[in-house]
């Protein structure tokens, strides 16, 4: 049989006789948990063993309540944008950010056309250095 350029296998058809090569037992082998109906294992299931989970110490408490979510942008985001200043709320006017969350995080991917002044609540610093060598200015915003 000859494949057509976007390869796609057929279907598996299970219990359609022996010359199918999926007859019988469709696939599952004899007996056993995993020849059921309704058979699911959970990530992380090793058969019974104690799963790898469970035998490493758990140490400490993380509080999500206390965890910062930041808006993402990116520099080549803010060059499509075509404003000498750009804040939060002029990123969500334009539908970049659709949610500010604990507030915006400007990341250093693309490049910048000009000067900008960019008001965000944190920079990474490849960001901040680029911008700043177009001439620019990172302003870091409070909570």
């Amino acid at each position: 049989m000859r494949h057509k350029t976007p390869y796609k296998k057929r279907a598996k058809r299970l219990g359609c006789g022996i010359g199918s090569g999926h007859g019988k037992t469709s696939t599952k082998g004899h007996k056993g948990q995993r020849s059921r109906s309704g058979y699911r294992f959970r990530p992380g299931f090793e058969g019974g063993q104690n799963p790898f989970y469970r035998l490493l110490p758990k140490r400490g408490f993380n509080n999500a309540e206390f965890k910062t979510t930041y808006a993402i942008v990116n520099l080549d985001q803010i060059a499509a944008v075509a404003e000498k200043e750009i804040t939060p709320e002029l990123l969500v006017g334009r539908g970049i950010v659709k949610n500010l969350r604990d507030g915006v995080k400007i990341l250093g991917t693309g490049d910048l056309k000009g000067a900008v002044t960019v008001k965000a609540h944190s920079f990474s610093a490849s960001a901040k250095s680029k911008i700043e060598a177009k001439g620019g200015q990172a302003i870091l915003l409070g909570k």
